[in-house]
């Protein structure tokens, strides 16, 4: 999912006593570096180009700069993070695929997501959404899961790639609702979402934006947001776990990390500023307009989060036999 341009439980305790009085006396001393593990333009850079720009506006000092360093699904660029130096001057801009799947996914992952980073600060959620063809005999969940399993290994469903996270959401929600189907995966979320209302493909569970304006057109039918509650940009669109998948969520996130042993003093600046910003009603409805939720939250809250979506996703993974494109 791409959000429009307008619009773990690692090394939480103190650092030594010299890297505190450093800190606390003189950060930062020099540029501070946001790295994306991925190309401009995407979600993941944009989010960390708005909060670049407007820390830049609070923490006084050489500014802030993005660094995109695409390759190897976000894992290079992780790596070479994960061996910083632990000053403050070198975050990343984490994501559900680099930080909970990639351990799963591949063979040689070169940083472990909790051993090796300092959560910061946990900035949005995406909730998928389940969306279907709409001329399948289905106006509801229960009717979609009963048509499905009436239909074993005939529906196909899509994605924006092999072990993208539209793969793994659906692959875990066929598991859940106990139905059969094929993924067929597509080269980007466009063209895997225009194959469903070609009538090619029949279902997907993926970010709002990619779907919500179709389904007003009537190009797609809309069945359920798979989050913990509804959401403000769809009001009237009940969570799957509401309409007989209770429990059910599976949401993308984006969140600042930093090498593990990051003072503690910085990591509780950049956190409570984030959060500020977070709690801003512009920049919330600014994220709600392309399907994201501002969420804030403590380093040990997004340090549990990590370390929850590792397992889960660790498990569905090695369920559905899911691996990364070569």
């Amino acid at each position: 999912m791409r959000l429009d341009r307008r619009s773990v439980l690692a090394g939480l305790g103190l650092a030594g006593s010299a890297g505190l009085g450093r800190a606390q006396q003189g950060w930062p001393s020099q540029l501070i570096r946001i790295v994306v593990p991925f190309t401009p333009g995407g979600s993941t850079d944009v989010l960390a180009r708005v909060i670049a720009s407007r820390l830049e506006q609070i923490i006084p000092g050489k500014g802030f700069v993005i660094e995109n360093r695409p390759g190897a699904g976000g894992m290079t660029a992780a790596g070479q993070v994960a061996k910083s130096e632990p000053d403050g001057h070198t975050l990343m801009m984490g994501h559900i695929g680099t930080l909970a799947f990639a351990p799963s996914l591949y063979a040689n992952v070169p940083y472990d997501p909790v051993r090796d980073f300092q959560p910061v600060a946990l900035v949005a959620m995406l909730p998928n959404i389940l969306a279907i063809n709409p001329t399948l005999p289905a106006k509801t969940l229960a009717e979609f899961i009963a048509y499905a399993r009436a239909n074993p290994g005939k529906l196909n469903y899509s994605s924006g790639g092999q072990g993208s996270a539209a793969h793994i959401a659906t692959a875990y929600f066929c598991h859940r609702a106990g139905i059969e189907a094929t993924h067929v995966p597509y080269r980007g979320t466009a063209p895997s979402v225009n194959d469903i209302v070609a009538g090619n493909i029949q279902f997907t569970l993926t970010g709002g934006p990619a779907v919500l304006p179709l389904a007003e057109g009537g190009q797609l039918r809309v069945l359920g947001v798979a989050g913990r509650e509804r959401v403000g940009f769809a009001p009237d669109l009940p969570t799957l776990s509401e309409r007989g998948l209770p429990d059910f969520e599976a949401v993308q996130w984006y969140g600042l990390v930093a090498p593990a042993r990051t003072p503690r003093p910085v990591v509780e600046r950049l956190n409570r500023e984030i959060n500020a910003l977070l709690g801003q009603p512009d920049f919330a409805a600014a994220l709600a307009k392309d399907g994201a939720i501002a969420r804030p939250e403590t380093p040990e809250g997004f340090g549990r989060l990590i370390g929850s979506e590792l397992a889960l996703w660790r498990d569905v993974i090695v369920r559905a036999g899911i691996k990364a494109a070569e």
